[in-house]
């Protein structure tokens, strides 16, 4: 087969592969499954799409669309050829504003859609909680709704045409018809002509109409995804007198891909809400009574009610990024509903909240009834929509797990649902985590199970099939939004009668008679518990060795807490700084999920003694930056930038050590060995013609220039200078001299130095060990763990109520709080731990002090400045840009904008590798460097980062200054 696929690749214009990385990183979804693909397909253009059919066709294998992969019922898993629009088909190719529709390709992310939108006062409604990497057309095949579905209903409400192509590479346009157009259809002797005969006569046949009116779910359940939607082709003109024109979009609509290609989504949108809105965050003692308060809550017509539960807000907790978001919550609430309601001011909101709260206590509901409104609403609903990310938090094998989290009843019937799903799970002794929305009775339910073991899965299939029984009973639907995939199609003829599900099997069968469209879903599915990711892959050994420790769990466990749910795939445009190198390629393969995805698969088959000496590990994790990014964006918590120096030590003792990368992980060690001939070294990498025969014997950039040493270290000159200012405050300061500060950057050391005396502070020295955070960037694991040893050893003993350890450089003293507390050896945690709490960055420190009254205004002046603050990855990871702007803005004229920046491209040592300088200048052109080049002159830019002002420089030259250096200007002489 591999012959008649380089063919293939020959012929299309866009890529193909079917090597075993590429296929290994498709082999899974967000989905409990595991299969791997015969190759992966990036097709350009319609043309290679037909290509792609026609080989399927001659070579009798499958071809299975794909978008952002985030698929939870196994969709987008197959042995087929896997076809990636992702990449080549995201555009918007026509928009008219007066009859409100756009026409699309399918690879357009739904979020960045509505960016396009904004400027013509429109709006595309249907929101999934992935809405920031979700694409269209993935969209369309899952018929996807989300939180504001009660407004907004599902995709298909919103789909107006479809152009695809079928399954004998014929084009088609499907769209609404009148009754003239569609015998017109009827009577074209070709593919297309068939698919409407045959669809007037199954529709047509007065038993298959009792037979479909009986037994599908009930119309009232708005999320109604279970197999082919013939109900509602039904309930269309021809079939029902004064119903909606026929449309086979309706079909095409939550069809998984199974019966055309998708090449093109005309959408209906609307126009942008413009109410103002607030949330009502109830807390309930118990999921029961927050179901019983969302039937009240309908009563007075919110947008949206949706629902977490405690074991949701737990996961938050551990999880940097969304710990910010618990504001609201109060206690450990046993379930809140989150419940929106619009009005034309918030005084009409607030008092028709006030009324929901009144209702709600009248009938002994609920104990705290916070309200939020304004920016802090974007807070809670990213808590909410990060709850599919964070189950998968849960150290260990034991996993929330996908299984019936899509079940959808009529509202009125699920607290009494609920209760009998529960009921059900205790019999097995299981527990289930429910969320999501309750405003139109579908709650995401999880129970927690093990699929690694026999037992796990014999669960996974009990609890789907009794959960399909009890649905039926409630005439629901498996499906409210997920899909079939796999993971259901096994039970819809359970849920929609033998003779209907034949139906079903009578469309595939004409639609595509070869099973070229993604066979194996809704209909003639695979076994449920067949193909899942632990089938026939056991761990080569229980305990994968690392120098790292991952939080009461082993190396491989920790890799496994990625889901598979994409938050990686988010661009740019969404914000944020996970993941740099993926919003600069768009490959998946430069995705924190391929990487786990590698990992994963590698780990848990490989025979070697070490199972990370493989190279298709050290490919996909190349272009990982370490920027922290996925530590907090990551609902997931998924720490890459931990594993891929937990890989680099492994790969190093099975390959040896690049003589660049021992150079840049010792850089602390040369440094010193060239600083007491600093002048000659300068002069040296600094000559045009021998600086770049220099680079280039050591691998870097011939554009970058390498920093210059300093002729007098920072800690010579601190231990030589007289002390400034008189000490007023209690807090006594140990600077840490990190090896970039100690250095290079010795006059923001300086700075940084009399800018806390001069507001009282004592600051102390003691020769110390360097960071460290060179030999972990570089895997030099067993050498920064014994370096980690000395440095808690070391500064444990300094450190009281009153002594904290402050430092300049975020890379170097974030390591105390980071990574040292998970290398040192276990009799030093918890000394680590109490440095982690009082090792701060200056800007970290000030704002403390600045919370605390003991820093204010007064100490600065009043004149004006504006100052535009890029914060480096690693302040972004723990939380921190916001307090380095409040610190900056502490005089009291000065006015601070957070560029909307990720990560910059240098990523210290990256951007300075000659095969990594181009990627690292397209990091940087995706919104930090635009936004600098538009700035006004007179703007000062603030980077706290060596790497960043650097990148900057040579970027756009602009000189970038420490926040230290703006403070110390301002302060009173």
């Amino acid at each position: 087969m591999n012959g008649h696929l380089k063919q293939l690749q020959k012929q299309l214009a866009g890529e193909l592969y079917y090597d075993k990385k590429m296929r290994a990183l498709y082999a899974t979804d967000a989905s409990a499954y595991r299969e791997y693909p015969l190759a992966v397909a990036f097709p350009k253009d319609v043309n290679d799409i037909k290509a792609l059919i026609a080989f399927a066709r001659g070579h009798h294998t499958s071809l299975i669309p794909r978008t952002a992969g985030t698929s939870l019922a196994g969709q987008v898993v197959g042995a087929g050829i896997i076809v990636d629009v992702s990449k080549h088909f995201t555009e918007i190719t026509a928009i008219n504003v007066e009859e409100r529709w756009v026409r699309v390709q399918p690879g357009v992310i739904r979020d960045e859609l509505n960016l396009f939108l904004k400027p013509y006062g429109l709006y595309f409604g249907p929101e999934t909680s992935t809405a920031n990497r979700a694409m269209i057309g993935g969209m369309v095949g899952n018929n996807s709704c989300g939180s504001n579905s009660l407004i907004y209903k599902s995709t298909r409400e919103h789909t107006m045409e479809v152009d695809a192509l079928l399954s004998d590479g014929s084009s088609v346009t499907f769209r609404p018809l009148t009754f003239e157009e569609f015998c017109a259809k009827c009577d074209l002797q070709n593919l297309e002509g068939q698919l409407y005969r045959h669809i007037r006569t199954l529709l047509s046949d007065y038993n298959n109409q009792e037979s479909i009116r009986r037994d599908f779910p009930k119309k009232e359940i708005q999320r109604r995804n279970t197999g082919y939607a013939i109900d509602l082709l039904l309930d269309s003109d021809p079939f029902t007198a004064g119903a909606d024109l026929f449309n086979f979009c309706k079909l095409i609509c939550g069809s998984e891909g199974t019966l055309a290609f998708i090449t093109s989504i005309k959408l209906q949108v609307v126009e942008a809400p413009r109410q103002q809105s607030a949330l009502l965050c109830a807390h309930f003692a118990t999921v029961e009574d927050a179901l019983l308060a969302n039937l009240i809550a309908l009563k007075h017509q919110p947008l949206v009610s949706e629902l977490m539960d405690n074991y949701i807000l737990e996961c938050t907790k551990n999880n940097i990024a969304q710990s910010e978001n618990r504001f609201f919550v109060q206690d450990d609430p046993g379930a809140i509903l989150v419940v929106e309601y619009t009005g034309k001011t918030l005084d009409d909101i607030y008092t028709k909240i006030g009324e929901v709260e009144q209702d709600m206590r009248d009938e002994g509901l609920g104990y705290y009834f916070p309200i939020v409104a304004g920016a802090d609403k974007k807070r809670v609903w990213d808590l909410r929509k990060a709850g599919l990310g964070l189950l998968s938090n849960t150290p260990g094998d034991f996993k929330p797990v996908a299984v019936v989290e899509d079940t959808a009843v009529s509202v009125e019937d699920l607290p009494a649902y609920i209760a009998e799903f529960n009921e059900i799970l205790a019999r097995y002794g299981l527990y289930s985590v429910h969320y999501a929305h309750a405003a139109t009775g579908e709650l995401h339910l999880r129970p927690i199970l093990n699929l690694k073991n026999e037992a796990g899965r014999t669960q996974f299939r009990l609890v789907a099939t009794e959960i399909a029984k009890l649905v039926k009973k409630y005439g629901g639907s498996l499906s409210g939004e997920h899909g079939d995939g796999r993971l259901r199609g096994e039970f819809i003829a359970h849920m929609l009668g033998e003779h209907n599900y034949g139906l079903l099997q009578q469309i595939k069968q004409l639609w595509d008679p070869d099973r070229i469209f993604n066979p194996g879903k809704i209909v003639d599915t695979p076994a449920m518990d067949t193909f899942l990711r632990y089938d026939n892959v056991q761990p080569f050994r229980a305990d994968i060795p690392s120098v790292f420790r991952y939080q009461g769990q082993h190396i491989l466990q920790h890799i496994e807490q990625c889901n598979g749910s994409g938050d990686c795939r988010k661009t740019h445009l969404s914000g944020g700084t996970m993941c740099p190198s993926y919003m600069a390629t768009r490959n998946e393969q430069d995705t924190t999920r391929a990487r786990a995805n590698i990992l994963r698969e590698m780990l848990s088959t490989s025979t070697k003694d070490n199972p990370f000496d493989h190279r298709e590990i050290k490919e996909v994790m190349d272009l990982c930056l370490s920027c922290k990014g996925c530590k907090s964006e990551c609902p997931s918590n998924v720490d890459m930038a931990k594993l891929k120096a937990d890989f680099q030590q492994a790969y190093y003792d099975a390959n040896g050590v690049p003589l660049r990368s021992w150079l840049i992980g010792h850089v602390d060690r040369m440094t010193r060995l060239v600083q007491p001939v600093s002048r000659l070294y300068n002069w040296s990498v600094g000559h045009p013609v021998l600086g770049s025969a220099i680079k280039r014997l050591l691998g870097f950039a011939s554009a970058r220039a390498l920093p210059a040493v300093t002729q007098q270290t920072l800690y010579n000159w601190f231990s030589k200078r007289q002390r400034t200012g008189a000490v007023t405050m209690k807090k006594q300061l140990y600077f840490f001299f990190d090896e970039f500060t100690n250095y290079h950057d010795v006059e923001i050391g300086q700075q940084a130095i009399l800018l806390l005396e001069k507001l009282g502070y004592a600051v102390h020295a003691k020769a110390h060990p360097t960071s460290g955070r060179a030999l972990i960037s570089k895997g030099f694991l067993r050498e920064a763990k014994a370096l980690a040893n000395q440095q808690v050893t070391h500064f444990a003993p300094l450190l009281d109520e009153k002594h904290y350890l402050v430092g300049v450089e975020p890379s170097a003293i974030l390591i105390f709080r980071d990574e040292y507390i998970d290398l040192v050896d276990e009799e030093l945690v918890s000394e680590a731990k109490k440095i982690a709490g009082r090792a701060l960055t200056i800007e970290e420190f000030l704002h403390q002090e600045m919370s605390e009254g003991n820093l204010t205004a007064e100490h600065f002046v009043s004149d004006r400045k504006q100052i535009a603050l890029h914060t480096h990855c690693q302040q972004k990871a723990w939380g921190l840009q916001d307090k380095i702007a409040d610190v900056l803005r502490l005089p009291q004229n000065y006015m601070v904008d957070v560029i909307p920046s990720g990560c910059c491209g240098m990523a210290g040592s990256f951007g300075f590798e000659k095969e990594h300088y181009s990627l690292s200048q397209q990091i940087g052109e995706l919104v930090l460097f635009p936004y600098l080049r538009k700035k006004p002159t007179d703007t000062v830019l603030a980077a706290p980062g060596t790497s960043c002002r650097q990148q900057v420089w040579e970027g756009v030259n602009i000189k970038g200054v420490h926040p230290v250096t703006i403070l110390l200007e301002a302060l009173k002489k």
